[in-house]
């Protein structure tokens, strides 16, 4: 492990000779999963200049936006964890402090590793909880994560956590990368996304990938839109019959299969988030170019007591519960290899082997 500085931002990286990670200090982010062969980071770098967390203020960093999410915006980078909440903090949890998506994307880490392997360790102080997370680079395109999040509070908790991962240019391109996801059942955030400028259809309910559009048509999920403005928020079902859950990203010009393997026990959700050009407000400035693939606990954005108020949706839990004094585990894969076609699958043998299945 190396510490430096990615993007002006205090960071640590691992690497073998195939592909390098980044993970910053602050938040700690996965800023980026770069293959050397392709010089390809598939993760999203918005085009705004990136700050630690720590050195936001709202009256000198205007040019962030004035929303509440706007510390987490500037410092926002890849893959980020939500924890323990997955979207914006209740009226009186926001008096007290607690960001949008929970502290743990904004806390300063401690980190450690070795060659191929790094562990972060945060103090998440207003959420009573300590969360940790080893990743290890194997040869092969792999890279294994296993977490913990402990709970400090006398009490038994509901808590959000999402693996909030984010594509971006040049991997992501519109109408030509291409996507599976090991889902059925899904759905359309209830309430207009985005001021009401989503596109999608609010909560209408269908089967991956095809998704109604508000003009009546149906948007194929399966392959990057091709229109010039489009975005909008769904929760996707994974498929309750598979042990493990999955989404495969395919470049057809980079020639990359890039993704995540998880336990769909852990993780029985995914939120797809698509930012394309669509937000006009700072920073986005009808310039944000994003896709979200984010796996959790959780199906939609909302605060706490919507969350537990929400209860179950397909008949499957939306939050997890976290006892007193006790830790949760989880741990996942992500992948990024050459592929010469789109992949028809992905398997995992629960540890550190992924094999992307050939069409």
């Amino acid at each position: 492990m190396k510490t430096l500085l990615f993007r002006d931002r205090r960071a640590a990286q691992i690497e073998t000779d195939e592909l390098r990670v980044t993970v910053t200090q602050e938040g700690g982010h996965i800023a980026e999963i770069f293959d050397k062969k392709s010089q390809i980071n598939p993760l999203w770098i918005p085009q705004w200049r990136s700050i630690e967390p720590s050195e936001y203020s709202p009256d000198l960093h205007r040019e962030y936006g004035h929303s509440d999410e706007a510390q987490l915006v500037a410092g926002l980078l890849g893959h980020n964890i939500c924890l323990d909440l997955f979207g914006p903090p209740d009226s009186s949890e926001a008096a007290a402090g607690m960001p949008v998506h929970g502290e743990a994307a904004v806390a300063p880490y401690t980190i450690q590793g070795s060659e191929n392997t790094l562990t972060m360790e945060a103090h998440l102080p207003k959420a009573e909880m300590t969360f940790r997370r080893r990743v290890t680079l194997n040869r092969g395109g792999i890279i294994c994560f296993e977490e913990s999040v402990r709970n400090h509070s006398c009490t038994d908790r509901p808590i959000g956590w999402t693996q909030h991962v984010t594509l971006g240019a040049p991997f992501l391109e519109r109408g030509s990368t291409r996507f599976l996801l090991s889902a059925g059942r899904s759905k359309v955030y209830e309430q207009d996304f985005n001021d009401g400028l989503a596109k999608q259809v609010p909560g209408a309910v269908f089967n991956w990938p095809f998704c109604p559009m508000k003009d009546g048509t149906i948007d194929d999920f399966s392959t990057l839109t091709s229109k010039e403005v489009s975005g909008g928020f769904t929760a996707h079902l994974m498929n309750l019959e598979e042990k493990h859950a999955f989404f495969l990203a395919w470049s057809p010009i980079h020639q990359l299969a890039f993704g995540y393997v998880w336990e769909r026990s852990d993780f029985p959700w995914l939120s797809r988030w698509e930012e394309n050009h669509l937000r006009p407000w700072a920073p986005w400035n009808s310039g944000g170019f994003a896709l979200g693939m984010e796996f959790g606990v959780s199906p939609m954005v909302e605060s706490r007591r919507a969350m537990v108020a929400r209860g179950r949706m397909f008949d499957t839990p939306t939050f997890r519960w976290i006892p007193a004094k006790s830790d949760c585990t989880a741990s996942y894969c992500a992948f990024l290899k050459e592929a010469g076609s789109m992949p028809s699958g992905v398997q995992w043998d629960g540890e550190s082997i992924t094999t992307i299945v050939s069409s």
